[in-house]
């Protein structure tokens, strides 16, 4: 049995004990979208958008909630926390290098990002009859993406941050604003055009999710939306620059 996989077993555990991040991560993204679906109107197909019901527009958005929950403050949080009690440098003395715990850590966020994503779309087609993504394969790319760029903002906060306290605020500043232009704390639909396109290009990507999941169907809702693969260009390239750096500057102790 590799210390990966008994690191990543013990990581899960640790993970699942935590209501914050398993509850909040996982389960309230659902929670809040079926709420939202008992409320008549929102599941009534609206002209103003499109002929598209609010909750098939906001799915993405209650996705968007669990994937920075996961990536922006779970991560942030436990990693610096390890440098800060020792943990890390304790590892450093022992064949299991502390990259294997970084490792185990990003598998086990994986793991809970497409737990909330299967349980989302799940109960949103079974319970408020949202249809299931009509371009799957676009819609995984955008999600991988995304939540890559995430991950990788979350590691280079983790990089940077002294203490664990840093480090939660840090991660909860960035995450406020990523979930304001996601359309999490107000529909994107309602906000200025400015910063719908900002939306656009901000991790993890809640109108890339949307075009994946609903396709032509949002085009009424959304003309004047940013071309997809300059989406997920910009959340790959935040990927790539936030992982380098968080690499460059991250220290074990």
């Amino acid at each position: 049995m590799s210390a990966l996989y008994r690191l990543t077993v013990a990581e899960a555990k640790l993970f699942l004990r935590e209501p914050m991040a398993f509850v909040f991560g996982v389960l309230f993204p659902t929670a809040i979208l079926l709420g939202l679906g008992l409320v008549p109107a929102l599941r009534a197909p609206s002209e103003e958008f499109g002929g598209v019901r609010f909750v098939e527009l906001w799915a993405p958005s209650a996705l968007v909630l669990g994937l920075g929950l996961v990536g922006l403050q779970h991560i942030p949080s436990v990693v610096a926390t390890y440098r800060e009690r020792g943990i890390l440098r304790r590892m450093s003395t022992t064949p299991v290098h502390p990259g294997t715990v970084l490792a185990a850590q990003l598998i086990v966020a994986l793991a809970a990002a497409v737990t909330a994503a299967t349980l989302l779309i799940v109960s949103a087609r079974l319970v408020l009859d949202v249809p299931l993504p009509r371009h799957p394969f676009r819609f995984a790319v955008a999600f991988l993406l995304g939540f890559g760029a995430v991950l990788a903002m979350g590691m280079l906060i983790a990089a940077v941050a002294p203490t664990s306290r840093a480090a939660t605020g840090l991660a909860t500043a960035v995450y406020m604003v990523t979930m304001f232009a996601g359309g999490v704390f107000l529909p994107r639909f309602l906000l200025p055009d400015f910063l719908m396109r900002m939306g656009d290009y901000t991790p993890p990507g809640a109108q890339a999710l949307l075009l994946g999941w609903s396709g032509d169907a949002v085009a009424g809702a959304d003309t004047a939306a940013s071309p997809l693969l300059l989406q997920l260009g910009i959340m790959a390239l935040f990927a790539v620059v936030a992982g380098a750096a968080a690499a460059k500057l991250f220290r074990w102790e």
